[in-house]
């Protein structure tokens, strides 16, 4: 029984690591191992179609679908082309206390966002960019439904002149106007407000002819398929990377770039709620709105371009010589669970936490609160592991009482193997004599590690996950929780305190199984050497506080170490 337990542990814990290991290759962008490698997404980008194509084909290679049967069927003057990865027009630059935004005078759209307290990983250290004039990567928003009408490719003339959040201003204003086009013009107006990265997005379409017109309004997110990958430079960390989209019919959906390669997204598409949003590790950009009304929801790959889109339609009637106004939001910035939650419903789960969120959300929210008292995330991790190991103590204390009595009676089960190896029978029977008349339960032990298990997965992910332990430091040589420890010093004592945990444990009667004991910590101490520094603090101190309170109930009951 002893060794059919140890078994089964070591394969359960094996396989985890596995998994974790596997999932670290493919958000590095490596091959999994139970799968082959995804095709990587063309490098070049296909040439705008000829214009005067029908709406249908315009609105395709736009990403924005057709608005209406009667729409399509009629050729649009101002026919939109595909996209290009370089957007034309004048670029306008700018800057806030938490940005620097660069927008284009085609279509009046957001090119490209850099967040000035967040850097990348390259050497220099730069802003990092989420949105990225590079990548092709945009918040792009216009109408369709009324032929010729202003588009995102439409060229729009900047009429304000801020151009930087001045000290002590909350907040600054942009606004872009189109010429009258289809009868109808459009105005953009942007509103960033001080300490917040959800930037105010107001569309006025101004109706300059004698008739009543409905166009849609479409706000759409555009970028290429790459990982964009951010972490450790020698093992990446991935989670999600892709558009998702969320309402109330769905609730939240990841859609992949591969998905989208075979065909559009055709799950439920209207809803009265919902919102759209481009999912990076780290960081989103989404477009919301959070007032209920009718709006469809589109994503897929532009045809013949490397380039993705979702986004949402939105219905905008415009009476005779009136104007219409729709307000929303757009989000670019990190994935700072708090902040998310309280600008739409459901928002904070672009913070994937994989298959081990009901556990995860939680141990952050626990994780959250503890940071807010001692403002260090090393020294959270510590007391986070100090807590649970206090919830779990009556627990783990019956177990590592029937350890230290397996170890009390060891010599007599080895003394009754050697006797007995030749009568497997009378062995077992003995050996489950022994146990009864010593009150030992062989499996007493395993429940709390399979316990562990999960908790220590769901932290991976809250690690792997939360842009707070992103370069958040802890002591001395510990600079990034979220990547590995750059001197080896945590594995290294992982790895020690993993050997002391085996040599406090009743050794396996069977030699080659007891041997396989002591190597089964060095094996797997070689992929804690390359797990984020956060993940392998929280198990050494695991190891540690496991370590105290073996040793303490081995005192107690007399076992000789």
């Amino acid at each position: 029984m002893t060794d059919i337990r140890r078994s089964v542990l070591w394969v359960v814990f094996s396989m985890s690591l596995l998994l974790l290991w596997d999932a670290w290759q493919k958000h590095q962008g490596h091959p999994s191992l139970f799968s082959p490698a995804p095709a990587k997404p063309a490098a070049t980008v296909a040439a705008p179609p000829a214009s005067g194509v029908p709406a249908a084909t315009a609105a395709l290679n736009t990403g924005v679908p057709a608005a209406s049967t009667q729409a399509a069927a009629t050729p649009a003057a101002g026919a939109v082309p595909a996209p290009v990865q370089a957007p034309a027009g004048e670029q306008f630059v700018v800057t806030t206390d938490l940005v620097k935004a660069t927008f284009s005078s085609q279509g009046g759209s957001l090119i490209q966002v850099e967040l000035l307290r967040h850097k990348d990983d390259s050497p220099a250290a730069a802003p990092m960019k989420v949105l990225e004039t590079g990548r092709g990567y945009a918040a792009q928003s216009g109408l369709v439904g009324v032929s010729g009408v202003p588009t995102h490719l439409t060229p729009m003339t900047l009429v304000s002149s801020e151009r930087e959040l001045k000290d002590g201003a909350p907040q600054l204003n942009l606004r872009f106007e189109s010429e009258p086009a289809g009868g109808l013009k459009l105005v953009k107006t942007y509103t960033f407000e001080r300490g917040s990265y959800a930037i105010k997005v107001r569309h006025e379409v101004q109706n300059l002819s004698d008739a009543a017109v409905a166009p849609q309004l479409y706000l759409q997110l555009q970028r290429d398929g790459s990982l964009m990958s951010q972490g450790s430079q020698m093992m990446g960390t991935h989670t999600f990377t892709g558009p998702t989209i969320y309402h109330d019919q769905i609730k939240y959906t990841k859609i992949e770039f591969k998905d989208l390669d075979k065909k559009a997204f055709d799950g439920e598409r209207r809803a009265q709620d919902g919102w759209v949003a481009m999912v990076q590790h780290y960081f989103v950009a989404g477009w919301l709105r959070t007032a209920a009304g009718d709006r469809e929801f589109f994503a897929q790959k532009l045809g013949g371009t490397p380039f993705y889109t979702v986004g949402m339609l939105l219905p905008l009637p415009v009476a005779a010589g009136g104007s219409a106004v729709a307000d929303d939001l757009l989000f670019v910035g990190p994935q700072e669970e708090r902040v998310l939650a309280e600008l739409a419903p459901g928002f904070d789960l672009v913070k994937d936490y994989g298959i081990f969120h009901v556990i995860a959300k939680p141990l952050f929210w626990l994780l959250d609160k503890i940071h807010d008292l001692v403002k260090n995330w090393g020294w959270s991790i510590v007391i986070l592991v100090l807590l649970l190991k206090i919830a779990f103590y009556g627990l783990n204390a019956s177990a590592y009482r029937s350890m230290a009595q397996m170890k009390k009676i060891n010599p007599r089960i080895m003394e009754m193997r050697e006797r007995l190896k030749d009568k497997p029978q009378q062995m077992q029977q003995e050996m489950m004599r022994i146990y009864k008349e010593e009150k030992v339960n062989p499996l007493g032990s395993c429940l709390p590690m399979l316990l562990q298990i999960p908790f220590f997965i769901a932290l991976y992910w809250v690690l792997l996950s939360s842009v707070e332990m992103r370069h958040a430091p802890w002591v001395g040589w510990i600079t990034d929780l979220s990547a590995m420890d750059p001197w080896y010093v945590l594995p290294v004592l992982l790895t020690l305190s993993s050997l002391l945990q085996v040599w406090l444990q009743p050794a396996p009667p069977d030699p080659m199984q007891a041997k396989l004991m002591w190597m089964m910590p060095l094996m797997f101490s070689v992929l804690f050497f390359f797990f984020p520094a956060g993940l392998v603090l929280y198990w050494l101190t695991n190891n540690l506080l496991s370590i105290a309170q073996q040793w303490m109930i081995n005192k107690q009951l007399g076992v000789q170490h």
